[in-house]
């Protein structure tokens, strides 16, 4: 498991991390969510030991961190971190080699990972000559390369075309199938949602909400998208009189609106729409992962 406990990190008078508690257990993917300026690169490089935390610890399988122990863990920056006019295949095996796999060893997993991530056939391009979106698959291969026993990865998702994003989400999904722990921060929040057992949403350098994804955009109180031929103008505020509540409807957005309300309620509802319209859609809804990130972890 990889840990971070209570970790805080300021630059001067400003605040970047504010008693951050993280783990990420193995074999298991977080997505780590938030608003540009919100802490992300700054924890990931705290838990590299690239940047010394304030206060607080980071440890992998409770070991805290050192040279050794930072040398078994994957990690691919957000900027570029390879040479830009050495060949691909040659700074992976150099890479791998860095980190202690024996060369005949490297040159081989140099190739896997070339061959896996779709660029086997550029293994004696440089760097430089490669579209960005190759040069962050190569990146990742980087990161990989080691055969690392947790992988820290800071928006591995940017610049990749759709076919590109399956291919590394796969490859994410198949590293944590093999049981290390792996945390990445991504904008897409789609992504994080298909592909993340737990996510957590860091706001203003603070931990706002954790769980599965499943925990934080479950339904947790009959929630329900109705859509009416009807105004909702004129049938929402009927309905909030016979039902003597004035909260049912908690969103309207053109003719779709959110209505959270038992099955006697529901009934009800159906009766009130139908005396000023046709019932166009009912069905029980719940927020995306989006929606509930611009509820809790929006710019301060």
């Amino acid at each position: 498991m990889l840990a971070l406990e209570h970790v805080s990190k300021s630059y001067g008078s400003h605040r970047v991390l504010d008693d951050i508690t993280l783990r990420v257990r193995p074999g298991e993917l977080l997505g780590y969510v938030g608003s540009n300026g919100a802490g992300k690169t700054t924890s990931m490089r705290v838990a590299l030991g690239i940047t010394a935390a304030d206060a607080g610890r980071v440890t992998l399988d409770g070991v805290p961190l050192s040279d050794d122990v930072r040398a078994r863990v994957g990690y691919m920056p957000e900027e570029r971190g390879l040479y830009p006019t050495m060949r691909i295949h040659q700074q992976l095996q150099f890479f791998a080699e860095l980190r202690g796999v024996a060369p005949r060893s490297a040159a081989a997993a140099a190739a896997y990972w070339l061959d896996r991530l779709g660029l086997a056939e550029r293994r004696d391009h440089r760097l430089e000559s490669l579209s960005l979106g190759n040069q962050q698959r190569v990146q990742l291969a980087a990161a990989l390369v080691h055969e690392p026993v947790a992988l820290v990865l800071d928006e591995p998702f940017s610049g990749l075309d759709p076919l590109a994003v399956d291919v590394m989400a796969e490859v994410l999904l198949e590293e944590a199938a093999r049981g290390i722990p792996v945390i990445f921060s991504s904008h897409q929040l789609d992504l994080v949602e298909r592909i993340c057992d737990r996510v957590a949403i860091l706001r203003s350098g603070r931990i706002v909400a954790e769980g599965a994804v499943a925990e934080l955009t479950g339904d947790d109180g009959g929630r329900h998208l109705l859509r009416a031929s009807a105004d909702p103008a004129v049938w929402v505020p009927e309905l909030e009189r016979d039902l003597d509540r004035d909260d049912v409807a908690e969103h309207v957005d053109g003719d779709a609106v959110i209505l959270r309300l038992d099955a006697a309620g529901l009934a009800r509802t159906v009766d009130v729409v139908r005396r000023h319209g046709e019932l166009v859609e009912l069905r029980p809804w719940r927020p995306s992962l989006a929606q509930v990130f611009r509820d809790v972890g929006g710019a301060a």
